[in-house]
């Protein structure tokens, strides 16, 4: 299937490693011209190295994007080198987990911030640009299920999420008339570092193994494992394509079977 993307620019935030990356090579592969943002430069060149050998046209920024001032100037020289921005895929940031008995007013802030604000930060800058061009676009943020569903554990960061289910399904609204579509996709557990941190934590709070709390954890997916991020990748690039023209403020569920809802 023609996806009619090759050519166009697009940005992905958190693009050097798990779903990130994953989501630049599917667009690499598909003839995007690839930004890639993420706090460690190591790792985004890294990153880099490999999408270059696939042949793709790249661009790495580091940048922390919990600073709106950085986000800003990695936006600005991504498109300064790639030509105008036409898709985001923001997919940086994850809240640390925590037993809920050791929350306090600092590590719900830092949730919001390393989830709410590094998304929002981005997004309002590649908006800001699109508009000033009177261009159509499609931003998709990789969000994750914890939004929906409540985690002894993962409180703030479910939080975060949920916040920012609601300002993407409202800015969706406001920009559909523009021509910019908007959209989300809530993985569930997903092969990728982030996940093993939160099964250690897990294991903690369990009084079990790391591997015993991932063998529950699956066990509990009706499809009996997690998804891989060439998965959740998939589909955003869908979403980033005219083959979702009409797709506008979803919230797409990817959790195997796990915890259905209308």
């Amino acid at each position: 299937m023609d996806l009619g993307l090759h050519g166009k620019t697009a940005v992905v935030t958190g693009g050097s490693k798990g779903i990130g990356l994953a989501v630049a090579k599917a667009l690499v592969k598909e003839g995007v011209r690839v930004g890639i943002i993420a706090r460690n430069a190591e790792a985004l060149e890294s990153a880099r190295t490999q999408l270059a050998r696939q042949g793709g046209h790249v661009c790495a920024a580091p940048a922390d994007l919990i600073d709106p001032a950085q986000a800003a100037q990695a936006v600005a020289r991504i498109e300064a080198e790639l030509g105008p921005i036409d898709i985001l895929v923001n997919s940086a940031g994850a809240a640390r987990r925590h037993d809920p008995e050791t929350l306090d007013a600092a590590k719900w802030r830092a949730a919001m911030d390393a989830k709410f604000f590094t998304y929002v930060h981005t997004q309002d800058e590649v908006l800001r640009r699109l508009r000033a061009r009177g261009a159509k676009g499609a931003i998709v943020n990789i969000i994750g299920s914890g939004g929906k569903t409540p985690t002894a554990t993962h409180l703030a960061g479910g939080s975060a999420n949920a916040a920012l289910m609601l300002a993407t399904v409202g800015s969706a609204y406001h920009y559909a008339r523009y021509g910019i579509r908007i959209n989300a996709i809530n993985p569930g557990a997903t092969v990728t570092e982030r996940v093993q941190e939160g099964l250690a934590v897990e294991a903690r709070t369990m009084g079990v193994s790391v591997d015993e709390a991932r063998r529950q954890g699956e066990g509990r997916i009706p499809l009996g494992r997690y998804a891989e991020p060439e998965e959740i990748a998939d589909v955003a690039v869908f979403l980033a394509s005219e083959r979702a023209s009409y797709v506008i403020g979803a919230v797409v569920p990817m959790t195997g079977g796990l915890a259905p809802v209308i």
